[in-house]
Formats: structure tokens, C-alpha cells, sequence
């Protein structure tokens, strides 16, 4: 089983789609969505996997469940089964967070029962000590118990992308204050180190491989410490420049203009991303480069192995 931590948007951020009551997870300041891609899907999750996830919504909610539980359910959910209700899986796991019958989580009939499973995770939720006060993925991780306890955290953002939508909730453009607070917290680490594999939330840290002994960011790890220290913990992304991509594309801003903030991605597809970078504005960016070379402000690269942009706030 598989779980992940939620990227909490600051609430200035939200804009309630309709004049009606704002929903009671915008309210909770937890989620935040961008919108539907041209294709129907938001953050590369299609209609089965929105239909789970208000499911999730609405099972959590009768039951008077904050909306962090649905962050956890939800993230848990895309890692085991991308958000889907499948009849098959790792020996005689089924469903939507690929419960086995063999070890008590019910019978396999109901194992394919959508409210059946929602309402089996949240119990066993409800029974971990202390699941308020955890990352989200790592209350998931206290739920499936998975050999792969890492990769509940790859969902944050696609699972608040998706909660956000299913509530009728999008973000608003950063302020300016707040754009330029993730800005400065790149831009205040030029001429540190490039270091592979190197750099933490709270700042640069050592390499690994053909950086070790370095202390310093590689390109994702500056990506993530910028955003995280800018919105003071709000938003923490996923740790590599693939998984950030995977984590955003529902916010591809093909056919738009650039604006401070903007992710810039680097790659022949999803697949090869191997760079990302935060585009400054005024056509330049500020990235982590490669071994051998420091932080540093360039001149946006749009063409070449360019691939996409996304937008995170």
C-alpha cells in the first residue's frame, strides 16, 4: 500500500468558483486546484479517478472528517493504484488502495466496493495515534504499510490538484509578494554549489556520487527549497524535476504566457525530464546547472530540449 504528504496552499490563494458558501476544504486552506487540461484530466488523473476522489469527499465528509483525512485518502490512493478501482494487483491486492483480503481487510467483493474500501481506510485511519498532527504521507504509510514508504510523498500536489477540483476550487494568481518570496529564497542561494542528490528543505546539503563532499542544491532540490521556504511550508514538491513535472502537469502552460514562479522543465517528454527551473521573469530563470558550477541566473531557455512550463500557486 502506498501513501503521501499534503502541500498546504496558503488560504489568500483561493478563489471560490461560484458566490455560493465556500466549500469546507477551501475553508480548511488545504487544497487548491488548477483546472481541467484540455483532455479531461487534472494532474493526469481521468474520470475514474475524479469520481473516486469525490467519493472520498463525500464519504469523509458525512462522517465529519477534516479535510486533511481526504488529502491522506486521496494521496494514498494514487500511489497504490492511481486513484483507481482495479481487480487485480500485487498478490491478492485489489482496489483503490490495494487492500488484500488474505490479511483482513475484507472479502474480495468488497475489496471492489468503492464506499466499502473509502470507509475501511478511514477507519484504520481514525486507529493510527496521533494522524493529525503527521505529514499526510506519512499517515498513509501508517495505514498501507508499505515496503515503499517514499513514494506517498510523489502526490502531494497532484492529490490537492484533485481535491480542489472535485470542490469547485482554484487558485488565484500568486500576489506579488508571495511570488517574490519564493524568488528571493532561489535567488538568495546564487554562487552556492551545484551538488548532485544535494539540498534539504531548510538549505543546501552534500552530494552524492560525482558530488560527494559537495554541499550544495542540485536543480529539483533548489525548485523545492524554494518554494517551500517562500510559502513558509505551505507547498513542498515532490524531490525530483520528473516527479515535480508529474506533480503539476495539470498545470501546463502550453499557449501561455510565462510568469514569475512558473516551473521551467527541460526533456524530450515526462519520461527524460532531467532539468527543471524557476522562471524569474523578464526572460530570465535561476537554476541549479550541473556539477562543477553554482547557482546562478540565466536567460530562460524556450527552445532546444525545452519541454513544458507549469504552474504550481
Amino acid at each position: 500500500m502506498v501513501a503521501v504528504p499534503v502541500v498546504l496552499v496558503l488560504a489568500v490563494v483561493f478563489l471560490v468558483v461560484s458566490t455560493e458558501e465556500q466549500p469546507a476544504v477551501a475553508a480548511a486552506g488545504r487544497t487548491c486546484s488548477v483546472g481541467m487540461a484540455a483532455d479531461g484530466t487534472v494532474a493526469g488523473f481521468g474520470e475514474e479517478s475524479l469520481a473516486i476522489a469525490e467519493s472520498i469527499v463525500s464519504v469523509g465528509a458525512a462522517r465529519g472528517l477534516p479535510p486533511q483525512a481526504w488529502q491522506i485518502a486521496v494521496q494514498a490512493g494514487m500511489a497504490e493504484s492511481g486513484l483507481r478501482n482495479l481487480d487485480y494487483g500485487d498478490r491478492d491486492s485489489l482496489g483503490i488502495f490495494q487492500m488484500r483480503p488474505s490479511m483482513g481487510w475484507g472479502t474480495p467483493e468488497q475489496l471492489q466496493d468503492v464506499h466499502y474500501q473509502i470507509n475501511k481506510f478511514f477507519d484504520v485511519l481514525l486507529e493510527v495515534p496521533g494522524w493529525e498532527d503527521m505529514r499526510p504521507g506519512e499517515a498513509a504509510q501508517a495505514v498501507e504499510r508499505s515496503a515503499f514508504p517514499e513514494r506517498y510523498h510523489e502526490f502531494e500536489v497532484a492529490a490537492q490538484q484533485v481535491l480542489g477540483t472535485v470542490q469547485g476550487i482554484e487558485c488565484g494568481t500568486l500576489g506579488s509578494d508571495a511570488a517574490a518570496a519564493v524568488l528571493s529564497a532561489a535567488t538568495d542561494q546564487l554562487g552556492v554549489p551545484y551538488a548532485w542528490g544535494g539540498g534539504t528543505l531548510d538549505g543546501p546539503g552534500p552530494g552524492i556520487e560525482i558530488d560527494a563532499g559537495v554541499v550544495g542544491f542540485d536543480c529539483s532540490a533548489l525548485v523545492r527549497y524554494a518554494f517551500h521556504q517562500g510559502t513558509r511550508g505551505a507547498v513542498t514538491l515532490p524531490r525530483t524535476s520528473r516527479e515535480q513535472y508529474a506533480a503539476t502537469s495539470g498545470a501546463d502552460l502550453t499557449g501561455q504566457e510565462l510568469l514569475p514562479g512558473d516551473l521551467l522543465f527541460y526533456g524530450t517528454g515526462p519520461s527524460t525530464i532531467h532539468h527543471v527551473a524557476l522562471y524569474l521573469g523578464d526572460g530570465q530563470m535561476v537554476e541549479a546547472p550541473e556539477s562543477g558550477s553554482t547557482v546562478r541566473i540565466a536567460p530562460a531557455r524556450l527552445d532546444g530540449d525545452f519541454y513544458r512550463a507549469t504552474r504550481v500557486l
